[in-house]
């Protein structure tokens, strides 16, 4: 395994006290920030074509990656622990106005989000989308694809649907209180993996791996990531990705699997399961310990299996509890085929601006 001091993060050079964020370059441009963060948790990774304005708050472990495309974030951002802005290729770019507050674990990936934003716990937002002013978005709710949401609302579920308007002060009330509720944030451990991870693999330098972990050549880890063998085994196999802020958590003994060829998208939750080859698995869902998941399968974004639940081969599942809903066409095998090799690119540059 490559060693943890060949994947050391490099700290941001500001002067905001004790914390920085882990700051990397993507094609020979760096993240820009207007001042300093306010506020940057153990573990906060801001990476390639950012820029962020003035007074952010980023919480441990959130991630800012712009590779294929831009990422522009306004005044007064607050990114929640274990959160993720990122872009699609070079399709979207990710546009966050000022005063938006994003809860834990959620994910704002390659659309526009307005001022005066609240963006609840484990809530996404897809590509595409248009995220007005004056929008509130509650916990674990999924904006699909290419959505518009209309200002003034709060918006709820899977997909997201406007549920009433919001209530004068609303939006200020819930951003203090996501705020009010963060709590006090340590360092992660940074143990080290003992098993066998092949020299070409990308290990993000804000990955934590824990046990046994076996990756095959040029399978990826990214930023955020928390990978617990928990005295089992974590198997990945060759150019597979595991996206920023995924959790692995094995039962004490078992074994997580991954085939060739898959990703795993960010704020992903796994527990020991088995995934096949050529599978993608959706941003913000969650796979169950026992769940078997078989070659070429589209599990959709926020969709939540069930523990030993079989995911046939040949199929894009969705919804909680995940349901068979449509055979994979062509154009989502080759959207995975693609995401796979696009990753495996990102890979190569963020290795190299790492130095791992």
């Amino acid at each position: 395994m490559k060693s943890r001091e060949k994947i050391a993060p490099k700290v941001a050079e500001m002067a905001i006290g004790e914390a920085a964020p882990f700051v990397l370059p993507y094609a020979g441009t760096s993240p820009e920030f207007a001042t300093p963060p306010a506020y940057c948790g153990p573990g906060a990774a801001v990476l390639g074509r950012a820029t962020v304005g003035r007074n952010a708050r980023l919480g441990a472990s959130s991630v800012i990656r712009a590779d294929g495309h831009f990422v522009k974030v306004g005044d007064d951002f607050s990114l929640g622990p274990r959160s993720t802005v990122h872009i699609a290729h070079d399709i979207h770019p990710a546009i966050v106005g000022d005063r938006v507050v994003v809860g834990e674990n959620a994910v704002v990936h390659a659309c526009t989000v307005g001022s005066d934003v609240v963006v609840g716990e484990g809530a996404v937002i897809l590509d595409g989308s248009l995220v007005p002013d004056r929008v509130v978005i509650e916990p674990h709710a999924i904006v699909f694809p290419r959505s518009e949401l209309q200002s003034g609302k709060l918006y709820a579920g899977l997909p997201a649907r406007p549920v009433r308007d919001l209530e004068p002060g609303e939006i200020k009330k819930r951003a203090a209180a996501i705020l009010a509720d963060s709590k006090p944030e340590t360092a992660p451990p940074h143990a080290l993996a003992d098993g066998d991870i092949h020299p070409s693999v990308f290990v993000a330098g804000t990955a934590r791996l824990r046990g046994r972990v076996v990756a095959a050549e040029n399978a990826s880890v990214w930023f955020g990531c928390d990978l617990d063998a928990n005295g089992g085994e974590i198997v990945i196999g060759e150019e597979t990705n595991i996206q920023d802020n995924t959790q692995i958590r094995c039962r004490p003994g078992m074994r997580f699997e991954i085939g060739a060829g898959s990703t795993i998208g960010h704020n992903v939750t796994l527990g020991d399961c088995t995934i096949g080859k050529r599978s993608l698995i959706g941003i913000g869902s969650v796979v169950a310990d026992g769940t078997v998941i078989e070659d070429d399968v589209f599990l959709a974004a926020g969709a939540e299996t069930t523990p030993g639940q079989v995911l046939e081969a040949g199929w894009l599942y969705g919804k909680r509890p995940a349901v068979k809903m449509t055979p994979l066409d062509q154009t989502k095998r080759a959207l995975i085929a693609m995401t796979v090799e696009h990753y495996c690119g990102y890979a190569r540059a963020f290795a190299e601006a790492q130095g791992s």
